[in-house]
């Protein structure tokens, strides 16, 4: 067999392996994390002991009994690791790509509320980029723009 015909093989396998594993995950319905329900999470540098739940910063308190907290020691001995979820669940729609994509995902604002607390709790503030920019609006610019923006909701590029 040549050597193309082999790389055909081995992609071809993959394929048929990841549409059966595909075909399992929706015949299986969704789980309580496929709807959206997981737990959102950051590493704090502080003691465990330095974040308490009744004492949480004002973006995660605004939340009030809407959303399950939960503090406790970062593995490796590296700070603190804060999650939050929210008590509701929210349909799967709400947690579609086209909702991600819109900003109608209700873990987005949850997201950002726990990186500013994140903020809060290590440095005291949340920095902001310089509003305008310093610089004049380029293409680049314009494309950085438009990624940090979607960043900001899930928290990745």
């Amino acid at each position: 067999m040549s050597a193309a015909g082999k790389s055909l093989t081995v992609a071809a396998t993959g394929l048929a392996a990841g549409a059966f594993v595909a075909v399992r995950r929706r015949r299986a319905g969704p789980s309580r994390t496929d709807a959206g329900d997981r737990w959102l999470s950051v590493t704090i540098n502080c003691a465990p002991h330095d974040v308490q739940a009744e004492k949480l910063p004002v973006p995660l308190q605004e939340y009030g009994d809407r959303i399950e907290t939960r503090i406790r020691p970062a593995p490796g001995d590296r700070g603190t690791e804060l999650g939050v979820r929210l008590r509701e669940t929210a349909p799967d729609v709400a947690h579609s790509v086209p909702a991600r994509l819109t900003g109608a995902d209700p873990r987005q604002d949850l997201r950002r509320a726990l990186r500013a607390a994140k903020a809060l709790l290590e440095a005291g503030e949340v920095l902001e980029p310089d509003a305008p920019p310093t610089t004049h609006d380029t293409l680049g610019g314009k494309l950085v723009g438009l990624l940090s923006r979607r960043a900001g909701g899930e928290g990745v590029l």
